[in-house]
């Protein structure tokens, strides 16, 4: 059946699929339509095609099919359209005052004489043509969403690529489909794959072996942290991808060739192995080794003697340096770059705070940085300093319209003289490459953070890379200082970080275990401590509490956890907004996590002075509460723990997850007053001690562990480690080869 009518209200709308269940108004009738929808909007007119299903629960309701979005055609439904919060600026009085006006003409002079809108009380020139672009804008992307919604693409992902190509979208997709997997981020091989073969492009095109290079090279950096592959595995696992029968591999070769020779990839050897890299990360980890070098030769400083300095220091503060404390000292104010690591209570932060000291008797200026907000809060705070994000520092600029890049680069460095980067395990190539381009000539850098821990989310292995170099000058603590006697958490993860059994009696004040044999009392367990047992022992809010879980999936998974954690801190009632999708509900006052790097996610923040500051980027790890969810528009507004307040449009909420439990990776960098973490059976290539060592290093005040003393033991002794394909120690060892070359020659001449 066909049916013609007026959207009235939107029951419900699953942004990841387009599921809707919309209400519409047919000539005199009200009726239910459920099924896939494109982006929609109060008072626009629908045509679709379905047909009459009975719903034992909602009665009938009509199963659409298909759906064409139509401008609205009378005075009622442009009022409801115009102020549906689709227009920033348009209220329902805005919105009022030029349907008055104009009546049943108002979209059209809206399109073709937009600045007549000026004649209305309230509406400016500029605001009218913005209104005029706004109009235009959603309807050419409501075509396109449509056109891609007919290739199985999500509401989401179809939005996302028109912001992409914009009004070239079909025709890019009908020449190149494939184009997705190299241009746009979260497009995968399969969909790319889906639309092409709906278009009738052979599978032996070589677009499509393009696609799935690029694809497997990029999964290997996202997904491994490897910003390089065997060329030997790349062929295999882009044969695999493609599912062809045959011999293929001469064909690969030839594209690999193609791309190279566009500079796209990079092939190189390495232990007598071809290998593949994008060209992107191969000029990065080669310019972060050049600039690492520059930093370590090119410091041009006479040795200066702090014996006194660190005296002075262990005097004003009535501690006693040991004499590795010291060296790290000694190594990090006389040298242009140097690490230091080292693992819980070793005394890392009291090393930064001496070093601070000694610098700030030299009047050099300090940049205390670390890669997450929670990472630099805590800094900030264990200092007295102040710390900041290393992109905050790094500055992100969108102006330019070309993207998001930071402003501080080597032609508009930090002013600052040393630059102390704390949690430097967290960062990968990419940021690492983008601080070192902002560091100043002679300025020092130091990196502090725990080599055991687990590496960064993002491609490259840099920590690791600098460390098994030799060449930069590192300090390693390994004696305890920070140890209450009645402490177990610091004890015990040396312990686990040593391969051995922690201390399980619970007769200590913060390291407890709970034995459950059964998934489903294990997640009760984790469930009742959280939201009964501990708030009442520590006299603590259940938001202080964190549950760190090793996997997403499974009964004791994050995903489920979290389910069942909202339910109890934060159920539904009447008058609480909330937005259900597919696999999630958002609810106000729900704790929440960015997943994802977006870059221009704006955001404003109330500075200490009552001054409104404006800024862009959200970062993967971001955390922060559900304040306000609108239900006209379905847009959430999260408030951040560092005080920023960002608006999420409802196409970007699936960048957000509840994070009332997290993965112990999410933690990184993260310290939290109690953790809780289930201790499940699983892939021994999951469940390693590095895991397991990461999760109890979290915790300030309490670990409560809950599960077997048998996974506890199958974790604590599986030191199992993916390695990580990088280049940055080679190309470390090669620039040190060709400094020393230059140098001889130097001396000859």
């Amino acid at each position: 059946m066909l049916v013609n009518g007026k959207i009235e209200s939107i029951v419900y709308r699953n942004e990841e699929n387009s599921y809707s269940v919309v209400k519409i108004s047919s000539h005199g009738e009200f009726l239910t339509c459920v099924g896939k929808f494109p982006s929609i909007n109060l008072g626009e007119r629908i045509e679709l095609e379905g047909t009459i299903v009975k719903n034992d629960k909602y009665g009938e309701q009509i199963s659409v099919s298909e759906v064409r979005v139509l401008p609205p055609n009378d005075e009622e439904g442009i009022r409801k359209y115009l102020s549906s919060g689709l227009i920033k600026g348009i209220g329902i009085v805005t919105a009022n005052n030029i349907v008055d006006m104009f009546g049943k003409d108002t979209l059209e002079i809206i399109e073709f004489a937009p600045l007549r809108l000026a004649e209305v009380r309230g509406v400016s020139k500029e605001k009218a043509l913005s209104i005029a672009t706004t109009i235009k804008d959603l309807r050419a992307m409501q075509n396109t969403v449509m056109f891609l919604q007919s290739y199985n693409i999500s509401t989401n992902l179809a939005q996302k690529i028109y912001k992409t190509y914009f009004d070239k979208t079909e025709e890019i997709l009908k020449s190149n489909p494939y184009k997705l997997v190299e241009d746009i981020d979260g497009v995968g091989f399969m969909s790319a794959d889906k639309i092409a073969q709906k278009l009738g492009i052979p599978q032996d095109s070589k677009f499509r072996f393009r696609a799935g290079i690029m694809y497997a090279l990029k999964q290997n950096g996202e997904k491994s942290g490897n910003t390089y592959i065997k060329k030997s595995s790349l062929i295999e696992e882009v044969l695999t991808l493609l599912k062809l029968d045959g011999d293929y591999a001469e064909k690969i070769d030839n594209v690999l060739y193609q791309l190279s020779a566009e500079c796209v990839i990079k092939e190189f050897s390495k232990d007598e192995e071809l290998c593949e890299m994008l060209t992107s990360f191969y000029f990065m980890e080669q310019s972060t080794a050049q600039k690492i070098l520059r930093l370590k030769n090119d410091y041009f400083a006479q040795r200066l003697n702090i014996e006194q300095d660190i005296k002075d220091y262990e005097l004003k503060n009535n501690i006693s340096l040991h004499k590795n404390q010291k060296n790290a000292v000694d190594t990090a104010v006389n040298n242009g770059i140097c690490v230091i690591t080292g693992g819980p209570g070793t005394g890392k932060t009291t090393i930064i705070k001496c070093v601070l000291d000694c610098f700030k008797k030299q009047h050099k200026k300090c940049l205390l940085l670390a890669p997450t907000g929670r990472a630099a809060k805590r800094l900030s705070e264990s200092t007295g300093e102040n710390a900041s994000t290393i992109h905050r520092a790094l500055d992100l600029d969108f102006k330019n319209g070309n993207g998001a890049f930071f402003t501080k680069n080597e032609s508009n460095p930090l002013l600052e003289d040393v630059v102390i980067v704390d949690e430097v395990s967290m960062v990968d190539s990419q940021l690492m490459f983008n601080l070192l381009k902002a560091i100043k000539t002679n300025a020092q850098l130091i990196l502090v953070g725990d080599k055991d821990q687990l590496p960064s989310v993002g491609a490259g292995n840099v920590l690791a890379d600098i460390l098994q170099s030799g060449i930069i000058p590192v300090v390693e603590l390994t004696e305890i200082y920070r140890q209450d006697a009645k402490s177990y958490i610091i004890t015990n993860a040396h312990l686990i970080n040593c391969g051995k059994m922690p201390v399980l009696d619970n007769t200590s004040k913060d390291f407890f275990f709970e034995n459950r044999v059964d998934p489903t009392e294990m997640l009760n367990t984790c469930v009742s401590l959280v939201t009964i047992r501990l708030p009442h022992f520590l006299k603590m809010d259940a938001d202080k509490i964190q549950v760190l879980a090793p996997i997403k999936a499974g009964v004791c998974g994050v995903d489920n956890l979290n389910k069942s954690l909202q339910k109890m801190i934060n159920p539904a009632k009447a008058g609480k907004q909330e937005i259900l999708t597919e696999n999630t509900t958002y609810r106000v006052g729900d704790k929440v996590m960015q997943t994802v790097n977006n870059y221009e996610q704006t955001w404003e923040r109330m500075t200490p002075e009552g001054f409104i500051e404006y800024g862009q980027g959200v970062f993967n790890g971001d955390s922060g509460t559900i304040e306000s969810i609108s239900p006209q528009t379905s847009e959430i507004v999260v408030l951040f723990e560092d005080g920023r307040k960002a608006i999420y449009a409802r196409e970007n909420i699936f960048e957000l997850m509840l994070s009332y439990a997290i993965t112990i990776h999410k933690s990184q960098g993260s310290e939290f007053d109690v953790v809780v973490i289930p201790v499940i059976s699983g892939a021994s290539m999951i469940l390693t001690r590095n895991l397991l060592y990461t999760a109890v290093t979290r915790a300030k005040k309490m670990v409560v562990l809950v599960g077997t003393k048998q996974n506890i033991a199958r974790m604590v002794h599986n030191s199992y480690t993916v390695k990580r394909y990088s280049m940055l120690k080679d190309f470390l060892i090669k620039e040190q080869e060709n400094y020393a070359l230059l140098f001889d020659n130097k001396i000859k001449k």
